[in-house]
């Protein structure tokens, strides 16, 4: 099973899953390593972003829906500062 995932959920989905009461991350063009000690789900609001992980690159962009597995090891380059909902799955 890949530790990223990226998806496109529909406008109901997103209504289902409360996506637009989770909180909001931002971030600024950059490069930066990151571990993800937990899952998280993100739908991206805004910006555009490379996950480079030992499985390939992912392109990531607003309106995708990216699930990132505990344990991935990854470097993000974001070209286009980013927005996203976030939240931690149990």
């Amino acid at each position: 099973m890949s530790k990223i995932i990226v998806t496109k959920l529909t406008e109901k989905e997103i209504t289902d899953r409360k996506i637009k009461s989770w909180p909001i991350w931002s971030k600024e063009i950059s490069r930066f390593s990151w571990t993800y000690d937990s899952d998280e789900e993100c739908q991206i609001l805004e910006g555009e972003f490379r996950v480079e992980t030992a499985e390939g690159i992912f392109e990531v962009k607003a309106g995708d829906f990216v699930v990132f597995k505990k344990g991935l090891e990854c470097v993000w380059d974001i070209t286009k500062p980013v927005r996203k909902h976030y939240n931690f799955p149990e």
